[in-house]
């Protein structure tokens, strides 16, 4: 068999797939656990009072801080992926970016002004490093069985997602309930288990993902033939201002906030520095894109017009739908009567059971089916990762005896709450955490994306634009219902008792339309950029996400302001219009883009 043929990965398949695929599976789900079950907690402890363990920020600078985190979080990929790419190879990018989170998470549990600021930072750029090379190794596994990839992205989807999910059930419940620097630190252990078992277990990925050499990089040249066309100087230029000037007001941003302008890096230009610097920034990045796009023949560039068309739609995308860990929780925290009793507090605890249960009996079974295929050759990894589920389901089990306790459906001696660490109750109650009904996204995607798949497979598949617009739709809808369940709160109000029913809508229906704009945007760059273009236009796209993610946070940050004056359902409604004017935007131009498109579906 051809050493370079990827074939060689297929011979001891679990699921029908190479065993190195449920690797990354696991190694995935340990780094989305991590991320996301400490951002479901960073508003929530960031404006807490300082009784309840948290710094009692306001909550514009809370937002300004998260916006420019999850927007930097994306803008560091494209260092990690040039890095991996020209100097480190995919596994040491993985490896480093694994450890770097796992600091970050640990410094993070320690609850200092600098320690928490110091993790932010290790999470940006461990997220840069990890996150674009797990799928480049996917990608490379699959290099000559193009057939299995689409299967591979979904298993490898569904570790995503799993991570989500008991990321935020379990390190939120434990940061809530519990403490925030356990839900902190939880975080940063499964990071570590995950950056063990991936460094253990690295051989299994035979060739994939090592440093490049001089061979190597020959090769790939060789490879390539497509025509080049190379940066000038004066476009390096314009990349190096545009990225200095971005990189500067993002963090400038919420230091002037938090600092009280004490600290502006921009203070020299006036009251609106920060505002000339960007707009400075994305007015030279505009130029710079028409530049390069005029150097391309007409269809290529009309094939990329409707690409950064279709990332403009992006950035409104995620400033909506990132409201989630942000305004959201907010909501969901200080406005959402979440103490259930009777017969709801029953429906809860068992359906919280199961969707807490069954999905952890799942991913075990596929984790035993791993075992089988590579214990004797990758045992020691094999028992690290056994030992993370072995926790796992030990930290699940006590969830949810301590909700069944505090329901007042089980009892125990005092001895005993005292060894589970469960503080006794005399008033039985179910609450909900805040953080909860962000799993329900995970809990929909697992639900409803092979409902979606069907869909474009079917002759009824829509057209890109009527995507965008379908999800911008649903995007609007979600926003309608918190608005209209917000309704009755009086302006200024920092508390209020709405029924948790429209929390659960809004998830319902911005799970489905992310369905329709996430998976779909990426497909599309794929198919109409050509292969000598992809690297600037990925840039493009994580650029508009990392925009649509600090937007999330301008967003969240006027929540007080507009709830104070108007109340906050006029907060909700203000992002339900600007989701159907983008929806409806999409679906006009549907002509437009189809003809710059040139038959691409």
């Amino acid at each position: 068999m051809n050493q370079n043929s990827t074939d060689q990965f297929f011979k001891n398949p679990v699921l029908g797939h190479p065993a190195g695929l449920f690797v990354l599976f696991f190694t995935e789900m340990w780094e989305r656990f991590s991320f996301y079950g400490m951002r479901s907690l960073l508003i929530l402890f960031l404006t807490a009072s300082y009784s309840a363990g948290g710094w009692e920020w306001t909550r514009e600078n809370a937002s300004a801080l998260f916006g420019s985190y999850v927007g930097l979080v994306y803008l560091s990929t494209m260092l990690g992926g040039y890095f991996a790419d020209k100097v480190i190879g995919f596994r040491w990018a993985v490896v480093v970016g694994a450890f770097l989170m796992t600091l970050g998470h640990a410094s993070m549990a320690l609850e200092t002004e600098f320690s928490i600021y110091l993790g932010l930072v290790l999470l940006v750029f461990g997220n840069g490093f990890f996150k674009p090379n797990m799928t480049s190794i996917v990608s490379e596994m699959y290099k000559h069985r193009p057939e299995k990839k689409d299967g591979a992205y979904t298993l490898f989807y569904m570790g995503v997602n799993a991570g989500a999910f008991f990321g935020i059930l379990l390190c939120g419940y434990l940061g809530e309930k519990v403490g925030w620097s356990y839900g902190f630190g939880l975080a940063g252990i499964f990071m570590f288990f995950g950056t063990l078992q991936f460094w253990l277990s690295q051989n299994i990925f035979g060739d994939i993902g090592l440093k490049p050499t001089a061979e190597s990089k020959a090769r790939s040249e060789a490879e390539d033939t497509d025509t080049r066309n190379p940066f000038t100087k004066l476009e390096l230029a314009i990349i190096v201002i545009c990225s200095a000037l971005g990189l500067l007001w993002i963090i400038n941003d919420p230091a002037s906030k938090i600092s009280n302008g004490e600290v502006n890096i921009f203070s020299f230009l006036g009251e609106n520095g920060n505002n000339i610097a960007i707009v400075s920034a994305l007015v030279l990045f505009i130029v710079l894109l028409v530049k390069r796009l005029m150097n391309y023949s007409k269809i290529t560039r009309e094939k990329l017009i409707a690409v950064t068309f279709f990332a403009f739609l992006t950035i409104f995308f995620w400033a909506i739908f990132e409201q989630s860990p942000n305004s959201l929780t907010i909501f969901a925290s200080d406005y959402t009567d979440r103490v259930l009793t009777g017969s709801w507090s029953t429906f809860f605890l068992i359906i919280n059971s199961l969707i807490t249960i069954v999905p952890l009996a799942i991913i075990t079974w596929v984790l035993y089916l791993l075992f089988k295929q590579t214990f004797k050759t990758y045992a020691v990894a094999n028992i690290i990762l056994g030992t993370s589920f072995v926790i796992i389901w030990i930290i699940a089990i006590w969830m949810l005896m301590k909700d069944f306790y505090t329901a007042g459906f089980l009892s125990f001696t005092d001895e005993t709450l005292s060894m589970l660490k469960i503080e006794k109750v005399t008033k039985a109650i179910t609450e909900v955490p805040a953080t909860w009904f962000s799993t329900l996204n995970s809990l929909f995607i697992i639900s409803l994306a092979p409902l979606f798949s069907k869909w474009w497979e079917s002759k009824y598949n829509p057209s890109a634009n009527m995507k965008y617009g379908i999800g911008m739709g649903l995007l609007a809808l979600g926003m309608a219902c918190v608005a209209v369940g917000a309704d009755g709160i009086a302006p200024g109000a920092k508390t209020a008792s709405v029924s948790m029913i429209w929390l659960i809508l809004v998830y319902l229906f911005h799970t489905m339309g992310e369905l329709c704009i996430s998976p779909v945007g990426l497909s599309y760059v794929s198919k109409l950029v050509p292969a000598r273009m992809i690297a600037f236009m990925f840039g493009v796209w994580y650029l508009a996400v990392a925009i649509g993610m600090k937007g999330a946070g301008k967003f969240g940050e006027n929540i007080d302001k507009i709830a104070n004056e108007h109340g906050l359902s006029y907060f909700f409604w203000m992002l339900t219009i600007i989701s159907l004017i983008v929806a409806v935007f999409s679906i006009i131009m549907t002509p437009v883009i189809k003809k710059l498109m040139h038959g691409v579906k």
